[in-house]
């Protein structure tokens, strides 16, 4: 049984069931959950979901994204790291007499790696052809959706961004309104041929050299071999045990182990009164420590002077937990580029399998450019890199940027018990923090956590509190030294998707600031 309650005005009730699904689209969510009444495990389930956000969900993420993967395959937790390198040609001096990386054109496009996440999980643990998973997202592609009312703002605020590429605007433009049946016939060919090829056709066929192609007559340098040579890559998640569950995180590139490293630190404190101010500051302080070990450490694994043992060094960790006291701390910062736009998804089964899985343009429709005859936008991962030759996250040919994307998983006792994310760039390893306090803290369950309010530390570590918190909250933050800024924007804060294992079946909440929801049977 779970705690029932729910403390915080609510647009949704959890949701409990043998068999789960939880995404940001309804129509994702009914995908998965066709594949989990057709035979299908929750791998299945999961990536049905992901290639029909593709679809439906394009101004977040697409087939040009990356993805990243974290499961419980019946005796473990298992990672994938399925992010791309920037193309061999992606020396420093390219972008000599730039303050910043390019967030638009091909010097913002690394490899795209969804795909291959698609397959390597699909090979791995599926259970249904690869190509059964493909059949719902191929169905809208080709017959048309109704495009969700969240998409359709964010659609219609970037068509601006975007106008200048003639590919973009043939494909997605002009923006739909919300309602508005949208097709996607060129992306519906372009999901044929992935799934009929198990993948091959995007890196090694046409579909590669309409990308090189592309590349080619745009001035890019992404070529034949850097598609090739990409490859998925199976990680051993890190852990850390806080108070009684051991929480899971794919290693860097991504940025998972900085909400390691605050929990680290708040496992040696005592929880404070869940939505007091007492309770923000204790865990704004910690979560400081954290986004400052990440701006200046976290990169490529290849590439990082400072280990992950180092940073989660036991005693390390305690030791900053002793710091933490009744006023605000003011550290440096060294800002690592972020963005909120991102889709995320859990699903689980009866026999036990659970799945927490990610995927991601970056910022938006990604860098606007879409491959020709093909539907597909291209991300804009390059951006995550910076320009400084000093820091382990610069620019360098088959380099992995600092991602933001990162899955969520918990066990406890050796089994799992929760598989979650919370999309949003610089708010997910925040989020995950909070997840995490106020479910195994606070005994909140998924739905109740996701819809309370939630702070934000900016990267320059400055603070806003989401609407929802009692303003004596903010008031006595200030009054501890914390530098408030007011920010309203829903997707400042995020969207969780949770699934957590109980004694019989699982329970499960969908974040109310996506249009998504969690269903299960």
């Amino acid at each position: 049984m779970y705690d029932v309650s729910q403390p915080y005005p609510a647009q949704r009730a959890p949701v409990s069931a043998d068999n789960m699904v939880a995404t940001s689209q309804p129509l994702a969510t009914q995908a998965g959950l066709t594949m989990l009444a057709r035979g299908g495990n929750a791998v299945d389930a999961a990536l049905a979901s992901a290639i029909t956000l593709t679809v439906v969900e394009p101004n977040n993420n697409g087939v040009g994204s990356d993805a990243f993967c974290m499961l419980w395959d019946g005796q473990k937790v298992v990672g994938l790291n399925a992010s791309g390198c920037a193309p061999a040609g992606w020396h420093l001096s390219r972008f000599a007499g730039r303050e910043k990386m390019p967030d638009l054109g091909w010097d913002a496009v690394t490899v795209p790696g969804a795909v291959s996440a698609w397959v390597s999980l699909s090979n791995r643990y599926g259970c249904l052809p690869f190509a059964d998973l493909f059949e719902p997202a191929i169905r809208y592609a080709q017959d048309g959706f109704y495009v969700g009312p969240k998409s359709a703002h964010y659609w219609q605020l970037l068509a601006s961004r975007y106008r200048q590429y003639d590919d973009f605007a043939a494909h997605f433009l002009p923006a739909p309104a919300a309602g508005e049946k949208f097709y996607r016939p060129e992306l519906a060919r372009t999901l044929e041929q992935i799934a009929h090829s198990h993948g091959e056709s995007f890196y090694r066929g046409k579909i590669a050299d309409a990308i090189v192609a592309a590349s080619t007559r745009s001035g890019g340098v992404m070529n034949r071999a850097d598609l090739e040579s990409h490859e998925a890559l199976w990680v051993q998640p890190t852990a850390i045990d806080y108070r009684k569950v051991t929480v899971h995180e794919i290693p860097p590139n991504g940025q998972g182990l900085a909400a390691q490293i605050a929990l680290g630190i708040l496992r040696h404190l005592d929880p404070e009164i869940v939505d007091s101010a007492r309770w923000v500051h204790q865990q704004v302080e910690a979560m400081k420590i954290a986004i400052v070990a990440a701006q200046k450490h976290f990169a490529d694994p290849r590439a990082m002077t400072v280990s992950i043992e180092a940073l989660l060094e036991p005693a390390a960790l305690a030791d900053a937990a002793q710091r933490i006291g009744p006023r605000a701390e003011n550290y440096p910062v060294a800002e690592l580029p972020t963005s909120p736009d991102t889709v995320c998804l859990s699903a689980a089964d009866a026999s036990g399998m659970m799945v927490s899985f990610i995927q991601s343009n970056y910022f938006a429709f990604g860098s606007g450019v879409v491959i020709p005859e093909t539907g597909i936008s291209m991300q804009n991962r390059g951006s995550g890199f910076v320009l400084d030759p000093a820091h382990p996250n610069c620019v360098g040919p088959r380099k992995r940027p600092f991602h933001t994307i990162i899955p969520g998983f918990v066990t406890s006792g050796g089994a799992p018990i929760l598989s979650f994310g919370v999309m949003g760039g610089h708010m997910q390893h925040q989020g995950h923090v909070q997840m995490v306090t106020r479910i195994f803290d606070h005994l909140q369950n998924p739905q109740a956590a996701s819809d309370a309010p939630r702070w934000f530390i900016h990267p320059d570590l400055k603070l806003s509190l989401e609407p929802g918190f009692d303003p004596a909250v903010a008031e006595s933050l200030a009054a501890m030294g914390h530098v408030l800024v007011p920010d309203t924007h829903e997707s400042t804060y995020g969207g969780a998707q949770l699934i957590q294992r109980m004694s019989q079946g699982y329970v499960g909440g969908s974040d109310h600031r996506k249009e998504g929801y969690v269903g299960g049977y």
